[in-house]
């Protein structure tokens, strides 16, 4: 790496610290200013830093792989939780905000009564905060030694001596941090873990310096700093990729052909934005598609989505954080990604032995070595501060996030208040805090040295979370649902699981989803039915706090909920549907993807339509969603 890439990245990383720093005395002051902001972030500041979290480096690797084995049309398994991010927004953020609790488990305290209240707090700051957490930490730290692994050369550049040290610590631990799938990987081994962990070690401390010490303050302000400079490191990439191809009428023309970039299958099927023309669409695959943003634990923002909500300062910037949000995450994020995967098809042609896993795994890498072949000094600092400020930003949400299980339900209200009977100093609840996030990270670097294991529990983890999800939105809408009925969803995901995993074979996994939701959520629908009521007390001084919307007419007058939870929908779909509009619109013209089987009017008509629907669009979700909200205070 040249020393001027490498500058860029270190005043990157001095950026991140001083941002920690700054934050560190009103960070202090209490667990809602280290958690939470103090709550006083504005709606564009929570929606841009829920984009950097999501922003994830992994993530352009697996769009290039995706697009590569089966075209563009299975991006819909990312588009689709556009309406779990605006459903968030137009239906429940303001809810989450008004309900004045510091994490999603504390809200089970508020929403039920109980020991079973309590018993589900425990449950799910254990498993969201720690099993689920540290799994996906695991993950983005194995992710980060992938990214680093071509550019830092730490034996290139320590003093021999040291490193020789350090490579003899790795190789007595005995866990190797990199990959050997060929003899020459295989002589290199300890050589390039060492290189790995040292990388992995940077990044760690630099991310925990400015998270620990700053908070929830530090986190925002870096992300985005973080969202900037992986938004422009990622047009600078797609423009030198589109010069190597002529633009996008070379790219065009290229992808038109199949022999130019080895990809078995049609033009049509690579390019399509539709199911009509789709490789592999069927009617169960889109029903999959269809339900994939309800089925998945986050259905209701819960979480760190939940936590930047609550952080805003008032309900209208709540609900603007998940516009913000879903625009950049959806739209411009897609569309800048979309001429690098397919214009890395086209100068680095698929390989037509490969197929499956194989072929995903290499399309995915041809997205680093493209940054390393293509991308010119200085350019290509950018673009790697772009990649590890991806993964400090997801690095830096799970720190805060699962810290705050730790010292709110788990210290503060377990320890100090259940079982010593004392209320904790605020003091000394920042401290648990911070030790919390190092405690956090420690858990998450001994799994990662397990990653091969790691690989069955995230898919375990995403089971669970389809278990979750549909009884997580009830929660709001219903009266009638329980704290046994959630913990009777959570104890039948723990029991359909290893039945699915064995059961339905991977290349099925959403009809394991599928099962796992359909299961779960009858067990905890049932059990809330056939159980005891939550006491009427309890329901409506949750609904007099929070103001949920839906079916709360023993505890409520019903026409305001019901009116809510109608225009929160409306405004869920229309914005959903705005966004996806201008997203098949804007990328049809892009690449010159085909029209519908059965449109009449051709591709430049169809593009005509899909940007003027999208565009309509707007002021009717704006004035449902944003608007009509504000104006009658709800």
């Amino acid at each position: 790496m040249h020393a001027i890439d490498a500058a860029i990245v270190l005043g990157f990383a001095a950026a991140a610290l001083a941002a920690g720093f700054r934050a560190r005395r009103a960070a202090s002051r209490s667990l809602e200013d280290y958690f939470l902001a103090g709550r006083t972030l504005s709606g564009w500041q929570a929606g841009a830093s829920m984009a950097a979290t999501q922003f994830a480096a992994d993530t352009p690797l697996l769009v290039t792989g995706l697009v590569a084995t089966a075209g563009i049309f299975s991006l819909w398994r990312l588009w689709i939780y556009a309406l779990a991010f605006l459903l968030m927004g137009f239906l429940l953020s303001a809810s989450w905000r008004r309900a004045r609790v510091l994490t999603d488990a504390e809200l089970t305290e508020l929403r039920y009564g109980g020991r079973a209240a309590v018993v589900l707090r425990v449950v799910k700051a254990l498993y969201f905060g720690t099993v689920f957490n540290c799994a996906v930490l695991a993950m983005v730290l194995w992710a980060a030694k992938e990214v680093a692994e071509p550019f830092l050369v730490w034996h290139e550049w320590l003093p021999a001596s040291m490193f020789g040290a350090l490579e003899e610590a790795v190789r007595a631990v005995g866990v190797p941090f990199a990959r050997a799938t060929e003899a020459g990987a295989q002589a290199t081994l300890w050589l390039r873990s060492t290189d790995n962990l040292i990388s992995v070690a940077a990044l760690v401390a630099v991310t925990l310096g400015y998270s620990a010490s700053g908070g929830l303050r530090s986190v925002v302000r870096t992300d985005i700093l973080q969202l900037v400079v992986m938004l422009g490191g990622t047009a600078l990439y797609a423009g030198f990729v589109l010069a190597e191809l002529g633009g996008l009428s070379g790219l065009r023309e290229a992808l038109a052909d199949p022999a130019l970039h080895g990809v078995k299958l049609s033009a049509d099927e690579l390019l399509a934005f539709e199911p009509s023309r789709a490789h592999d669409a069927g009617p169960f695959l889109l029903l999959a598609f269809g339900l994939q943003w309800l089925v998945q634990m986050n259905a209701d923002g819960t979480g760190y989505l939940a936590q930047r909500s609550m952080a805003c300062r008032s309900d209208a910037d709540a609900r603007t954080a998940a516009v913000v949000f879903t625009g950049l995450q959806v739209l411009l994020r897609s569309l800048l990604w979309l001429p690098i995967a397919l214009g890395l098809l086209v100068l680095y042609p698929v390989d037509s032995a490969l197929s499956g896993t194989a072929l995903a795994a290499d399309r995915e890498t041809s997205f680093v070595r493209g940054m390393a072949d293509l991308l010119p000094i200085g350019v290509l600092g950018i673009m790697l501060t772009a990649m590890l400020a991806a993964l400090a930003s997801t690095i830096d949400t799970h720190l805060n996030w699962g810290a705050s299980y730790w010292t709110n339900d788990l210290y503060k209200r377990i320890w100090c208040q259940a079982i010593r009977g004392r209320e904790p100093e605020p003091r000394t609840l920042v401290w648990v805090a911070r030790a919390s996030t190092l405690g956090i990270l420690v858990l998450a670097l001994g799994i990662m040295t397990r990653l091969d294991s790691i690989q069955t529990a995230w898919q375990v983890s995403l089971l669970l979370g389809a278990g979750m999800g549909v009884m997580l939105v009830l929660r709001w809408l219903w009266w009638r649902v329980t704290a046994w009925g959630e913990l009777a969803a959570i104890v039948a995901s723990l029991v359909l699981a290893p039945l699915l995993l064995v059961q339905v074979p991977s290349e099925r996994e959403a009809l394991r989803l599928l099962l796992m939701a359909a299961g779960s959520t009858s067990a905890g629908v049932l059990v809330s039915l056939a159980g005891p009521r939550e006491a009427t007390a309890t329901l409506a001084a949750f609904f007099q706090r929070a103001r949920p919307p839906g079916f709360w007419g023993p505890v409520a007058e019903a026409a305001p909920a019901r009116e809510r939870l109608v225009r929160g929908l409306a405004a869920t779909g229309a914005g959903a549907l705005s966004c996806f509009c201008l997203l098949a619109g804007i990328g049809t013209a892009m690449v010159g993807s085909p029209a519908p089987i059965g449109w009449q009017g051709g591709r430049a008509l169809w593009i005509v339509f899909l940007l003027g629907a999208g565009a309509a669009l707007v002021p009717v979700w704006w004035r449902l969603g944003l608007r009509a909200a504000v104006g009658r205070g709800r």
